[in-house]
């Protein structure tokens, strides 16, 4: 495992998790606690499942803005726990993020099928760990049942979120093509060095890492509920071929869009 403390990553956003309310669900005690301690170092309040069931209690009883959820659990096994916190109005709208030694493509589209949000591999890198979450967590704000000490205000209540609020908007509605830094920051309202300074501050990443985030999110979507083909989905989201798109997808979710649109298919057989 490895961790990191450099400028460059704090830099990126990670004391924006600072109060964030987390539920780890790990059997291994030492993974567990060395994931744990790190989060309550960038100062979440951590809760603790040692099984699937203890999982999904927790998870009904705290509320956590977020799961982190082995795969591999005793009693309910972490497909099973989220598939059972995802069909409950207690916890559906809760993310879960997989952890999991495993790559395997259809490991990987059997979590996302479940409905976690993404999956974090196996000895776990601390730096990939953070930005993942602080990823995940943009658009959620912070509990006020437990602020976090000295905590600034959420970057919605701020200049930095409105800018950001209306430049998201903006991206959304436009994942078919790369519109220019200054045409993100007119529909934003302001300038390019305020729109990228917006972005590094209310999501730690550059306006283009964000737009391709988006664009991943959409075409997970379209492979899942449309019949579209690849070639269709990749200009409808702004790749210049299905090459192109067929290599940033398979470098953000670890199998290709024909794997996963396969798995899908296969998941759905009697």
């Amino acid at each position: 495992m490895h961790e990191s403390t450099s400028p460059e990553i704090q830099r990126l956003g990670l004391d924006r998790l600072r109060g964030r309310r987390l539920l780890i669900a790990e059997d291994e005690e030492i993974q567990r606690e060395l994931l744990a301690n790190y989060l309550r170092r960038q100062g979440c309040h951590v809760y603790l499942a040692g099984d699937g069931a203890a999982a999904i209690a927790q998870a009904q009883r705290l509320q956590p803005e977020l799961v982190l959820m082995d795969v591999n659990m005793p009693v309910y096994d972490g497909l099973t726990a989220c598939r059972m916190l995802k069909s409950d109005h207690r916890t559906g709208a809760i993310d879960i993020l997989f952890m999991s030694a495993n790559t395997a493509p259809d490991d990987r589209v059997q979590g996302l099928l479940a409905g976690a949000v993404d999956y974090i591999l196996k000895p776990f890198n601390f730096e990939e760990v953070g930005l993942r979450l602080t990823l995940h967590l943009q658009g959620k704000s912070t509990p006020s049942a437990e602020p976090a000490v000295g905590m600034q205000s959420r970057p919605s209540s701020t200049l930095d979120g409105l800018v950001f609020e209306a430049a998201r908007s903006y991206l959304r509605s436009n994942l078919g093509r790369t519109p220019k830094l200054d045409q993100v920051a007119r529909a934003a309202g302001t300038n390019v060095s305020r729109l990228n300074n917006s972005f590094k501050h209310c999501v730690g990443m550059t306006v283009f890492e964000y737009l391709r985030e988006e664009r991943m999110k959409k075409a997970r979507q379209l492979l899942a509920e449309t019949l579209l083909e690849i070639q269709s989905i990749a200009r409808e989201l702004g790749y210049t071929s299905g090459a192109n798109f067929t290599a940033a997808f398979k470098t953000r979710f670890g199998l290709t869009p024909g794997q996963f649109r396969q798995e899908l298919r296969h998941d759905k057989l009697p």
